[in-house]
């Protein structure tokens, strides 16, 4: 298992990480047997946004005695009321709630406290400037929480955040269908029957978002991963054609700011499934290929994402991580100094560029490389 350094919060997560809602279906024993599964292959991480009393309590024995073991993003603002999940902003109903999650996990803290589901910018507004925000810093000064977070799923909600200052990491749904999607509040939108009429290329609002993460150091787990399973079947995926669990790792570990993807995991097979991610080859990774020659192609020629189809490069550049430098170079008028740092530790950069155009002919969004790497070297001398 690869770990990934969590944005500014400095804490190693594992790149695949355990998403707990499935395990609401599940009993005491089911439970954690996917937990051990998870321990036994390297995930250290999980998230628990899930109210569901019995869900919180399986989940806290399936931790005793290794918790020190285990990263945990817990949601604030979700609570179980009449029966069912419902979130909220009512302190009177938020606090009990968290004290809640604490209980039944068996542990004093929380490791990423989440600022749970915020999807506009007036809610953002209120919860940031009122006693929610309030309720959350006293959590943690008080120790509860080690870390503030927020999970969204609207990527203008999420530059809010990202440009905030307090909030250190985000939850946030990536998938190669998703990141077509202009900024929506309505999830129902993300899982319409057909909308790949609406899919031209990666949004600019997410393509934003990703930049600014990796600039300002505000790390991303990952959501939605799997886009609920459709993108596993021709029939039900937007773009035609069936991609794999692997194939949809990549697509969410080459986005930039990316530490982990949170993998809603069924039974044990799910996770050997997914860890499969940590062996695999770069042909079964590459979910390019089969985008671009996709009957419903959507992603815009000469738009790099980052897949590293381009390598292997004969001056050992890593194209993709120049790529990424530029576009997060030209993002201010000044280079900022831990981009140009990082460039320079590169082993080959822009300068090593020959022209050959041997990446070009690997590409399959047909990026001018070379003349990006030109603009590159210049950038940066």
């Amino acid at each position: 298992m690869r770990f990934r350094e969590l944005g500014k919060t400095g804490l190693k997560v594992s790149e695949i990480g355990l998403g707990g809602e499935w395990l609401e279906r599940h009993n005491t024993e089911e439970v954690k047997a996917v937990i051990d599964a998870c321990e036994k292959e390297g995930i250290n991480i999980l998230d628990c946004w899930m109210s569901e009393p019995n869900v919180r309590s399986n989940i806290g024995l399936a931790l005793m005695g290794r918790r020190e073991k285990w990263l945990i993003q817990g949601h604030i603002g979700s609570i179980w009321e009449n029966g069912q999940y419902v979130r909220t902003r009512e302190l009177r109903k938020v606090k009990p709630a968290f004290e809640d999650l604490l209980t039944r996990l068996k542990t004093d803290y929380i490791d990423l406290g989440m600022i749970h589901f915020v999807d506009t910018k007036e809610e953002f507004d209120r919860v940031i400037n009122g006693e929610f925000m309030e309720y959350v810093r006293q959590l943690k000064r008080e120790g509860k929480i080690r870390h503030i977070g927020m999970s969204t799923h609207n990527p203008e909600t999420a530059m809010m955040a990202a440009k905030h200052g307090e909030i250190e990491m985000l939850l946030f749904s990536i998938n190669p269908a998703f990141d077509m999607m202009p900024p929506v509040t309505d999830l129902e939108e993300y899982f319409a029957e057909t909308y790949d009429e609406k899919l031209s290329g990666i949004a600019p609002e997410r393509e934003e978002l990703y930049k600014l993460c990796e600039q300002n150091r505000v790390g991303i787990t990952v959501m939605k991963g799997y886009g609920g399973g459709r993108l596993f079947h021709a029939q039900t995926s937007p773009f035609g054609v069936a991609l794999t669990p692997v194939q949809c790792l990549h697509y969410a570990l080459t986005r930039p700011a990316v530490a982990a993807v949170m993998v809603g995991f069924d039974n044990p097979w799910h996770v050997t499934e997914a860890v499969a991610y940590e062996t695999a080859s770069e042909q079964e990774k590459d979910y390019a290929s089969v985008l671009a020659k996709a009957p419903n192609h959507a992603f815009s020629l000469g738009q790099c994402t980052y897949c590293g189809h381009c390598a292997p490069c004969p001056s050992k550049i890593d194209i993709a991580m120049v790529n990424k430098l530029y576009d997060l170079a030209v993002m201010q008028e000044e280079i900022p100094g831990t981009v140009r740092a990082h460039y320079g530790q590169l082993g080959a950069n822009a300068s090593d560029c020959i022209g050959c155009k041997g990446c070009e002919e690997r590409c399959p969004f047909h990026v001018s490389v070379v003349e990006r790497m030109r603009k590159t070297k210049e950038l940066f001398s």
